[in-house]
């Protein structure tokens, strides 16, 4: 656990190196406004990754993070889900339930299109049936989240997990950077581009960077419409938790009873613990607990959070891993990127939403 002594002092290396490159990327944002702090986060935490892992390899270590590895991680990864509870903040229920509302069709369009491209380009390209699942749900719903509720399901093996996720990433970083000059040269305004973000992107630190990057009220936008999005994660485990019962399973009867184990069990386990969070602080926003003149306080608090938690994610950018995940997932990755990416632009258009 967290205040375990033991884990705070493996932790601390890795969430020192996140800070400082957090600090250095937001002055470099504060410098050059219109780069901001979370793209410098990455690209410099890649730097400093793969000078770790250089060094490591060269005095004859395996060529990973060693002692940063726990601290990365957990900033990575808890740190970010932090930002995103604070950014409930800024928002009071009956826009969550607005935006929520009215952005539901895009998102249920980008995401049978995505599965069913999935599996049909999958195929195509002669990748398995668990990994073109894992890249689908991964790309669909909620990235590295959706791939981590969906392996114990489908029983999919740890390659394929490490190939979805290094193809998941890779997207990713390249949202970061791509998407907000999509959104400028497509004339996007900030509602358009949230929705954009919150659709299209994969993992919820991605989300928010790329939002970030474009403007506060993109990622207010941003934010509740992935949050919504991750709940997808609940019907779509239970349903491939019948699927895969109805397959391994001796008589109709066994099928039943392990749907109901496999899926039932972890529905509430699926639900994120900051998404709760992001909904306490939206409640206690709305009743006044939180005025909203600290709006402005919280959001500069969420944004440096989120530039440490890219600058880790920067440094545990594993290029290796990336070379090593092979030509046709990473090719399926993509194409389902793009065309998730044409599909939230095109449901925006035929909703009314642009």
């Amino acid at each position: 656990m967290l205040l375990d002594p033991a884990a705070v002092r493996s932790a601390t290396p890795g969430v020192t190196v996140a800070l400082g490159v957090g600090v250095i990327a937001t002055l470099v944002g504060t410098v050059v406004p219109v780069v901001g702090g979370p793209v410098p986060a990455v690209v410099i935490g890649a730097l400093v990754g793969w000078l770790a892992r250089r060094r490591r390899s060269v005095a004859g270590g395996a060529g990973d993070l060693g002692t940063l590895q726990p601290g990365v991680k957990f900033a990575s990864s808890r740190v970010l889900q932090a930002a995103v509870v604070l950014l409930g903040a800024q928002l009071s229920i009956g826009e969550v339930l607005r935006i929520g509302g009215e952005t539901l069709p895009v998102m249920l369009t980008t995401l049978v299109v995505c599965l069913a491209a999935a599996w049909g380009i999958g195929r195509l390209l002669r990748v398995s049936g668990a990994l073109r699942t894992l890249i689908g749900v991964g790309t669909g719903i909620c990235g590295a989240s959706a791939i981590a509720a969906v392996t114990p399901v489908i029983g999919a093996v740890s390659a394929d997990v490490a190939y979805a996720m290094s193809t998941i990433f890779l997207c990713n970083i390249a949202a970061v950077f791509v998407f907000p000059l999509l959104g400028h040269a497509l004339g996007l305004g900030q509602h358009a581009f949230g929705v954009f973000a919150g659709t299209a992107v994969n993992d919820t630190s991605s989300v928010v960077a790329t939002a970030t990057v474009y403007g506060r009220q993109a990622t207010d936008t941003a934010v509740v419409v992935k949050l919504v999005r991750t709940l997808m994660i609940i019907p779509i485990v239970v349903g491939l938790a019948g699927l895969e019962a109805r397959r391994t399973a001796r008589d109709q009867a066994t099928a039943d009873d392990g749907a109901v184990r496999a899926g039932g069990v972890r529905v509430l386990r699926l639900v994120p613990w900051f998404l709760i969070g992001f909904l306490v602080v939206v409640l206690l926003r709305t009743v006044g607990v939180l005025p909203a003149a600290t709006a402005p306080a919280f959001a500069t608090a969420a944004t440096f959070l989120i530039t440490v938690a890219l600058a880790a994610i920067g440094v545990s950018t594993d290029f290796g891993a990336l070379r090593r995940a092979g030509f046709r997932p990473m090719l399926l990755g993509v194409a389902l990127w793009v065309l998730v990416a044409a599909t939230s632009l095109g449901a925006q258009a035929a909703f009314g939403l642009l």
